[in-house]
């Protein structure tokens, strides 16, 4: 119990600080209420702050346990649990997740208990502000811990819902078990639409920035949300399915936000949130609170080495290439650079010279299939003569057929009696046995190595919202219309000429994927519409495996820690099937 208390009580002492840096100090409950206009920024700062620590982790259990990247072998940091689905309750990093989850929860709802609503507009709008943050934590608690929405969501349960620091936080504290997913998502709902009428358009007289909660977010999220309510493709829930596009209406009618143009959009990372008008919501950071090494422990830092920062231990999936590279070939190399899906601007592959010739070494790169039904990269030197291209793996040389010479793209009939296509590049770099093709999406901001303020909502995710409620509504049309919005701008000339049911939920899923990758949404995306997720691609994980929207390991398991020192019954997620 010792623990759940102490982070009540550290909850209760609501810290006042300024958004763009960490907590200190604590105030007084009389000061607060006794002069609520002069406390409420500092409570709020402090409300804001304690989402930095929270990003990380939900980074991590939303974006590894998809298929957008891979790691370079097992690792004995907590995280690989959610890449390799080994689910166990004694996992550190979950800890983290609940823990500064309901932190934040416990300090929005404790602003609420102290201070009235009706006092002013601004004081309204303030407060307004914490029901869209304990809105959005509950949201991405339930989506983590509790099954997807589609599957009986008046039964599954989801997680506790503890609105505030109770009164009786030392002497016989007892606390609710996990509310079902439906009351959950009710409760969700509930504090969204509170901050949608609360909060106005201004702050403190200025013009409201995305790194503070907003009409727009709130409607955004809702847009989210009842997307996730909305059923699969082939079992839709119309009713929430109409209510994601009429959130998503009223965020895209305000003209509030507007869509990055492609070559601005290929720098979304660099942009600090209150210079991108694509940017809805986001978790603000700054480099200040980075020193020393720090920018290795970051999210970024995993995915990338910039500047010498960063472990670069995580590299974008041989699916998620082969996606970006669907259109035409996207060409990396310096002396040769093309981007055809302009997401593939956060891909930097680490080409590497020859030490003695000081060139890059041309290869052909492609993934073979293994006999144990595997997959793995092979990189062989590129041999030319003439119009011929072949190449050589030690004693075995073969003669390359084109496919696209101009795009470089060639396919070899290997010896394991296999034809695979592969393509002409330069050398990459591999660390073990997989080259490094690096991701940036989660750095650079600000041209700062691995700063980054993790998105929470932005317009593109928002029509792609609204594509695929509408497809759940049969009006293909429209849902064309969203998707190739979107999709043009990445890929010039890119869209899709029809949408129908034969083929609209394996094309609005894949534009989720190439779209909003690296910002932890992958994995619920593939679960909640009740589709199946597959790795077959290089990487340590299980090549072989197919997870279903039904596994228990969809799921992730509520903390021993929290279950252990919780005042009250705390019921735990299956352990099997």
């Amino acid at each position: 119990m010792k623990k759940i208390i102490m982070i009540l009580i550290a909850s209760a002492s609501l810290a006042a600080c300024d958004i763009d840096r960490m907590p200190y100090g604590s105030m007084e409950s009389e000061n607060i209420i006794g002069n609520p206009e002069a406390a409420i920024d500092g409570l709020l700062n402090g409300t804001y702050a304690q989402l930095k620590a929270w990003s990380d982790p939900m980074h991590r259990a939303g974006e590894y346990a998809g298929d957008n990247m891979m790691i370079r072998g097992a690792s004995t940091d907590d995280f690989y649990e959610f890449i390799s689905f080994s689910r166990t309750p004694e996992n550190g990093r979950l800890g983290q997740f609940w823990d500064d989850s309901y932190i934040a929860i416990a300090q929005a709802s404790n602003i609420l208990k102290m201070i009235k609503e009706g006092q002013s507009e601004e004081l309204d709008s303030k407060l307004g502000e914490c029901y869209y943050i304990r809105g959005m934590l509950y949201f991405y608690l339930v989506r983590a811990y509790g099954r997807p929405y589609a599957q009986s969501p008046e039964t599954n349960l989801g997680v506790p819902i503890v609105n505030g620091t109770p009164d009786n936080v030392i002497d016989g504290l007892q606390l609710p078990d996990r509310s079902t997913v439906k009351e959950v998502y009710e409760q969700v709902i509930s504090d969204l639409k509170k901050a949608e009428t609360m909060i106005a358009n201004e702050r403190n007289g200025k013009k409201r920035m995305p790194i503070v909660a907003s009409k727009g977010a709130a409607q955004a999220l809702l847009s989210r949300v009842y997307l996730y309510m909305s059923g699969t493709y082939e079992s839709p829930n119309v009713q929430y399915a109409q209510l994601a596009v009429d959130y998503a209406d009223k965020v895209i009618s305000s003209g509030s936000y507007v869509l990055l143009g492609r070559d601005q959009f290929m720098k979304y990372n660099t942009y600090t949130p209150e210079a991108n008008p694509e940017t809805i919501f986001a978790v603000k950071r700054l480099a200040s609170e980075f020193s020393g090494d720090d920018h290795f422990y970051g999210v970024g830092g995993m995915y990338a080495n910039i500047g010498g920062q960063g472990w670069g231990e995580m590299y974008a999936s041989g699916k998620y290439i082969d996606l970006l590279n669907e259109t035409g070939r996207n060409d990396w190399r310096p002396d040769s650079y093309k981007i055809v899906d302009a997401r593939a601007a956060f891909i930097e592959p680490t080409y590497s010279k020859d030490e003695k010739t000081g060139k890059y070494l041309e290869v052909f790169r492609f993934i073979k299939e293994n006999d144990n039904q595997t997959w793995s990269y092979v990189q062989d030197t590129v041999v030319r003569s003439g119009s011929t291209v072949s190449t050589k793996n030690n004693k075995d040389t073969y003669t390359l057929t084109p496919v696209n010479v101009e795009q470089g793209v060639y396919s070899i009939k290997y010896k394991d009696g296999k034809t695979y296509s592969g393509v002409l590049d330069y050398y990459i770099n591999l660390n073990r046995a997989y080259p490094q093709f690096y991701i940036t999406k989660a750095s650079r901001e600000g041209e700062d190595s691995h700063l980054h303020s993790p998105v929470i909502s932005r317009l593109g995710e928002v029509y792609l919202n609204r594509a695929e409620a509408y497809a759940k509504l049969n009006n293909y049309g429209a849902a064309l219309s969203d998707l190739n919005l979107i999709r043009n701008r990445s890929i010039v000339n890119g869209g899709y000429a029809s949408l129908d049911a034969s083929n609209a939920s394996e094309r609005i899923d894949k534009e989720r994927q190439l779209e909003l990758a690296y910002q932890a949404e992958r994995s619920y995306d593939v679960f909640r519409n009740g589709e199946s997720l597959t790795r077959r691609y290089p990487g340590p994980h299980n090549q072989t495996e197919v997870i279903k929207a039904t596994d228990y390991r969809v799921v992730y398991y509520i903390p021993q820690s929290v279950i252990n020192s919780y005042p009250g019954t705390l019921t735990q997620n299956p352990t099997g099937n």
